[in-house]
């Protein structure tokens, strides 16, 4: 391939974790280069997160140059032509250069060419399709650095053949488009995501779960997903979206911009009206993520944000302190400008809330000659009506105290 540019040589670049992989893999004369996001995201100005390499080595030469030189190599996916290395405690990607043999729609069959433009050929997204030597040379074969500028979220090639080859790619057209596109979005690219949405739903829901939060953790995924509704994709992902999804879901993008936070989970349970379990099953969600979902679109009952200080204390304690947070920022967007002094006192309350324990157990009166069963249970939930009604200020000893009261009234036979 053609050098296309320079970009300046970053941190990640220079950093001992990626020279020492980069002279690893070097050390037998083979051309190593950064590859994907980590490219795309330098040239785009954005933080990189994750560090790919390609070369034209084997998976198995990969091996064993990384640990000639004493890093640690993990096959995470070496059929496919994919090592992990590790090195200073950083995990670096390194994937031997590939073209498509056969593909299935879902995945594909590879095998490994020393041919950099044919593994450029087979990536999704122009923008993705760069590389870059350690100096900071680029290549940009299918002119992914304009596209990034201009906001033009382009397949590599024939879009419906890049979707053919793998449908998940119509999802990651619009992930990407939530992150790096402005309108008018590519033309041949939308035409093809449209003939191809209903296979959507062939996908495993582990795959479609990731682009879905990634595009939702974009700064504002709005636009990509009006997109979405526009061309009949949204319902083959999220197939019960509320009516008013949009204004909701603008509502609570604001105020995470304005408090320097975002929940893709969050955003997701502002846009589904009902059936979260199914959808859940569906997403393959992590159990956390699953019960966050669940809770925030049903919840047991209504989030008031004018309650007073002790009742979001009892809140605090029932839900805890990230649970209450997401019902807030939910109720305000649903309550509008009116809750806004209510809405910056309750997060106040639970940025300062730590959490407390009743300060009695149940051997406390397996102690005092209580038998272990209902009755414990019983006498601990009087104990902590009282202690909640005192806005949780008793300590111990005042717990005890009024422990020993409630004893003393019981009849002698208990």
């Amino acid at each position: 391939m053609t050098p296309s540019g320079r970009i300046a040589p970053q941190d990640w670049m220079t950093a001992s974790s990626t020279i020492a992989v980069l002279d690893a893999l070097s050390a037998n004369g083979s051309t190593v280069r950064f590859v994907g996001g980590c490219v795309r995201d330098a040239v785009a100005n954005q933080p990189v997160k994750d560090i790919d390499l390609a070369t034209a080595d084997s998976p198995e030469t990969v091996v064993n140059l990384l640990e000639n030189a004493d890093i640690k190599a993990v096959p995470t996916g070496i059929a496919h032509g994919t090592v992990t290395a590790v090195s200073h405690g950083r995990a670096l990607e390194v994937t031997t250069l590939r073209r498509d043999v056969e593909t299935f729609g879902r995945h594909a069959r590879v095998a490994f060419t020393d041919d950099w433009l044919e593994d450029a050929a087979r990536r999704d997204l122009t923008f993705n399709a760069m590389f870059c030597d350690r100096d900071g040379t680029l290549y940009d074969p299918f002119d992914g650095r304009a596209d990034l500028a201009a906001g033009r979220v382009r397949f590599v090639g024939e879009a419906r053949r890049r979707i053919e080859e793998d449908v998940l790619r119509l999802l990651r057209f619009f992930r990407f488009f939530a992150w790096y596109g402005r309108p008018p979005a590519d033309a041949e690219a939308i035409d093809a995501c449209r003939a191809f949405a209903s296979k959507l739903e062939n996908l495993s829901g582990e795959r479609v779960q990731a682009e879905l939060l990634k595009l939702l953790a974009a700064p504002d995924p709005v636009p990509a997903l009006d997109l979405m509704v526009e061309h009949g994709v949204l319902s083959h992902v999220v197939p019960d979206a509320r009516q008013d999804w949009r204004d909701r879901l603008s509502g609570l993008v604001a105020i995470e911009t304005a408090l320097e936070e975002a929940s893709a989970v969050r955003r997701l349970a502002a846009i589904v009206s009902g059936g979260p379990e199914s959808l859940a099953e569906r997403l393959r969600l992590s159990r956390a993520d699953r019960e966050r979902l669940v809770a925030l679109v049903s919840p047991a009952s209504p989030f008031d944000l004018s309650m007073d200080d002790r009742t979001a204390r009892r809140a605090l304690r029932r839900l805890g302190r990230e649970r209450f947070h997401d019902f807030a920022v939910l109720a305000r967007v649903d309550t509008g400008h009116d809750a806004a002094a209510d809405f910056k006192r309750l997060l106040t309350l639970a940025g300062d809330w730590h959490g407390v324990s009743l300060p009695v157990q149940g051997r406390d009166l397996v102690e005092r000659g209580i038998e272990a069963g209902p009755e414990v249970g019983r006498l601990l939930s009087e104990v902590e009506a009282w202690w909640e009604d005192g806005d949780y200020r008793a300590g111990r000893d005042e717990a005890l105290a009024f422990l020993d009261s409630l004893l003393a009234k019981r009849a002698p036979d208990g």
